[in-house]
């Protein structure tokens, strides 16, 4: 099933356009929605899932038509927004069999099975009698994926799932989504790339409410091979380079020297180095382009 999205345009009250004139196509697989904050994904995420109607546009997955038969996705949506509420005092186990109750599985054999899977997909069967409110950061963002799959989604949307994780969380959630994201549409929403270079097989970069690229990780590193140059350069160097040249990122080494990244067709100058593109610099290059030129 295919989700398209043709002409989708928000504007919030305050003149604020969240999505502008968008269109995107996105098959089965992990499909990663990358952009900084305020470009308009959890916007965006929010209207897929029927939680906001857009001002113009259309939206199709399969044979529904979205947003004139919003109860037919919801059956097959799984959603987990960037925040979900506060827990009861109950058990993994027993909210578990909770939501599955309100997602209409009646049968309480088949509630304790599919509550059982979701529990070992996500790797907290052996914390499943816990309170879900003691849970950590990552745990609980597993515990959302848990209940988005009670109902075995076609469409997934996880937005934001990984801000604030500390790496070994990060790491075993992603390898959640991972073996979730094999037989149904994944949209995954992050202003992190490191997260869609790992996971995802499909990526747009959003900014402004617009779709900037339309790609695969790999054929946007490719691309731009032969484009990116280093230099190690003096902090007190930097605003020079960065008026001079392309510049697209830089970090401090160990002795307070920079490693600068620059984006050139050909070499800027002595002293560069040409080297390895990186999905990052595929990010940062889209971004600037986008940026208003100033008169």
């Amino acid at each position: 099933m295919k989700l398209v999205i043709q002409n989708l345009t928000k504007t919030y009250k305050n003149g604020v356009k969240a999505i502008d004139d968008l269109s995107i196509e996105i098959g089965k697989g992990m499909f990663g929605l990358l952009g900084p904050n305020g470009a308009g994904k959890s916007s965006l995420m929010r209207t897929i899932a029927t939680l906001q109607s857009p001002d113009s546009g259309t939206i199709t997955f399969g044979d529904i038509n979205v947003l004139e038969d919003k109860m037919s996705l919801r059956k097959v949506l799984g959603y987990l927004p960037q925040s979900f509420g506060v827990y009861p005092k109950m058990s993994a186990e027993d909210l578990l069999d909770y939501f599955a109750t309100l997602k209409g599985i009646s049968n309480k054999e088949e509630r304790k099975a599919i509550v059982k899977e979701v529990l070992e997909i996500t790797n907290l069967y052996d914390v499943r009698r816990k309170y879900v409110a003691g849970y950590s950061g990552g745990m609980k963002q597993r515990f959302g994926i848990a209940q988005l799959l009670l109902n075995n989604p076609k469409l997934i949307i996880v937005d934001e799932p990984t801000a604030g994780l500390d790496p070994a969380e990060r790491h075993r959630f992603l390898n959640v989504l991972r073996e979730v994201g094999t037989n149904s549409t994944v949209i995954f929403s992050t202003h992190i790339v490191e997260d869609v270079k790992e996971l995802c097989n499909e990526m747009a970069i959003l900014n402004g409410g617009r779709i900037l690229k339309h790609t695969t990780p790999q054929e946007a590193t490719k691309e731009i091979e032969g484009t990116i140059w280093t230099k190690i350069i003096n902090r007190d160097d930097l605003d020079s380079v960065e008026e001079t040249y392309n510049l697209l990122s830089s970090n401090y080494n160990q002795d307070n020297t920079l490693n600068v990244r620059v984006h050139s067709a050909e070499k800027p100058a002595d002293g560069f180095e040409q080297t390895a593109p990186q999905l990052d610099d595929v990010y940062f290059i889209a971004l600037k382009q986008d940026e208003p030129v100033i008169a």
